[in-house]
């Protein structure tokens, strides 16, 4: 199996944020229909759902493909997509409409620098241990 790199760095990295994605959302389901949780998320839900994924398994192929030019270790690369991915976010929340709650700003200095340590340690340990299944590293 040493055949399509590339396909299987993807594969490698659309595998831990769609397992999270699913779990969170199954979650959101049960307190959405049992418990009338009343944030209506389904506007915007399709970013995380569609794009997230698609964008670690691309962010994987291009760390397995700049590997032999730039020394990255996996872990800061992917503490790198955070930085991508939330202005995106942010687009899509603000073409949609969909208000994000003020205290995301008074939370943002202290959610930021947690946020990009857990992308690090998920790149390090999750998405590290699938390239090294598929022999990738």
């Amino acid at each position: 199996m040493t055949q399509h790199h590339y396909l299987r760095a993807y594969m490698a990295g659309i595998t831990v944020p769609t397992v999270f994605l699913l779990a969170v959302m199954t979650g959101y389901t049960l307190l959405r229909l049992i418990y009338h949780f009343p944030v209506p998320v389904e506007r915007v839900i399709v970013f995380p759902m569609a794009v997230v994924p698609n964008a670690w398994g691309l962010w994987n192929v291009v760390f397995l493909a700049s590997r032999r030019r730039l020394q990255l270790s996996i872990g800061l690369h992917g503490a790198l997509l955070p930085i991508l991915l939330a202005p995106l976010g942010i687009l899509l929340a603000s073409l949609l409409n969909f208000q994000i709650p003020n205290f995301a700003a008074h939370v943002f200095p202290v959610g930021a620098p947690i946020g990009l340590l857990l992308y690090y340690f998920a790149w390090k340990y999750l998405v590290g241990f699938l390239n090294r299944v598929l022999d990738l590293a």
